[in-house]
C-alpha cells in the first residue's frame, strides 16, 4: 500500500437541526473534511476533527404528558479544529492528534451551553478557549518531558465554533480560517511566523523566516496564547479551515473560486486537496468545510 493510500482520510458528515422554541426556524450546515499526507511526505501529521454540541435534557421517567416539558434547548452547535503538527516523524503526528483529543476533552467538562450577543457571555466563551488552549498546551509540554522521542512537539491548532449565528475562531499557529461570502473571501485568522514580524521577510533572504512559529501549541519556546474573534454568519456563508499545505500551494484567487463553484462541502474539500496535490503536495494537505443554511440570518460583519 503506498503511503497516499494509506494516510488519505475522507470525513463526509451533514449535520442538520432546528432551532428550539415557537418559531421553530429550520436551518441545517453541510460539512465534509479531508486530509492527504502529500506527494512528499511519508506520515501524515496533520488531524481534523468535527462535532455538533447542544443542550438537552433526557427525561427517563415523568408523570408530565409527552411534550410538557422540552428536552432539547436551542439550535445545535457546531465545532471544526484543526492540527498540523510539528517536531519530527513522530512526535508531530502525536502532538496534533493529542491537542485536537484534550482540547475536546476540555470543552466536555466546560460546556459554552449560554452563548449569546451580550458582551460579558461573549467575553466569557473566549476566556474559556484561551484558557482551554494553555491547558492543552502545558499538557503536550508535560508529556513531551517525560518521553525523549517526543521532545520538541508543538502543533498549530485552529478552531472555530458557532451556535445559531454567532461564530467564534480561536487560532495559534498558520492553520488557516476563512470565510467566503456574497463572492467575497475573507481571511480571519493571521499567521504567527516570524515572517508577519519581520518586515524584510518576504525578501529572498528572508523566506527562511516564512514557516517559521511564533506561536505554537506545547512549544515552550513560543507563546500559545491564541487569537480569538468573535464574528456573526449569514446565510450561504461558508466556512473553512485548512493547514499551510494548502495555502502554500492554492492561491486565494483559487479558493475563492472553488469554494463558489463546488455543490457540496465535500466537493469544495476534495477539489481544494486535490489542487494541492496537483501543484506539488509538498506538505499534508488538509481542509474543513462547512456551508450555512441560515434563512433568517441578516448578514453581520465578516471580518
Amino acid at each position: 500500500m503506498s503511503a497516499d493510500s494509506k494516510s488519505d482520510t475522507v470525513e463526509d458528515l451533514r449535520l442538520t437541526g432546528a432551532a428550539a422554541g415557537p418559531s421553530r426556524v429550520l436551518f441545517g450546515v453541510d460539512v465534509a473534511g479531508q486530509t492527504h499526507t502529500g506527494k512528499v511526505r511519508t506520515n501524515n501529521e496533520d488531524h481534523f476533527h468535527v462535532v455538533q454540541f447542544g443542550r438537552y435534557l433526557r427525561t427517563l421517567a415523568s408523570s408530565l404528558p409527552p411534550g410538557d416539558v422540552p428536552e432539547e434547548a436551542g439550535e445545535p452547535g457546531y465545532g471544526y479544529a484543526v492540527a498540523d503538527g510539528i517536531g519530527g516523524h513522530a512526535a508531530g503526528e502525536v502532538a496534533s492528534r493529542l491537542a485536537i483529543s484534550l482540547l475536546v476533552e476540555c470543552v466536555l467538562q466546560t460546556p459554552d451551553w449560554v452563548l449569546g450577543h451580550d458582551d460579558h457571555l461573549l467575553a466569557k466563551v473566549l476566556d474559556r478557549f484561551a484558557e482551554r488552549f494553555r491547558t492543552v498546551s502545558l499538557a503536550l509540554q508535560t508529556r513531551a518531558e517525560g518521553d525523549p522521542l517526543l521532545r520538541g512537539m508543538g502543533t498549530t491548532l485552529s478552531v472555530a465554533a458557532s451556535l445559531g449565528r454567532d461564530l467564534f475562531v480561536t487560532h495559534v499557529g498558520d492553520s488557516a480560517v476563512f470565510l467566503y461570502r456574497a463572492g467575497h473571501l475573507h481571511r480571519l485568522t493571521r499567521d504567527h511566523t516570524a515572517s508577519q514580524l519581520r518586515p524584510d521577510a518576504e525578501a529572498p533572504n528572508g523566506a527562511r523566516f516564512r514557516r517559521v512559529l511564533t506561536r505554537a501549541i506545547g512549544l515552550a519556546q513560543t507563546k500559545d496564547e491564541p487569537d480569538l474573534d468573535h464574528y456573526t454568519l449569514a446565510d450561504g456563508d461558508r466556512l473553512m479551515l485548512c493547514t499551510d499545505g494548502l495555502t502554500d500551494m492554492v492561491g486565494v484567487d483559487t479558493i475563492a473560486r472553488e469554494l463558489e463553484r463546488a455543490p457540496t462541502a465535500a466537493a469544495a474539500c476534495q477539489s481544494l486537496v486535490e489542487l494541492a496535490l496537483d501543484r506539488g503536495g509538498r506538505d499534508n494537505v488538509t481542509a474543513v468545510v462547512a456551508t450555512y443554511c441560515l434563512p433568517d440570518a441578516s448578514p453581520g460583519p465578516a471580518a
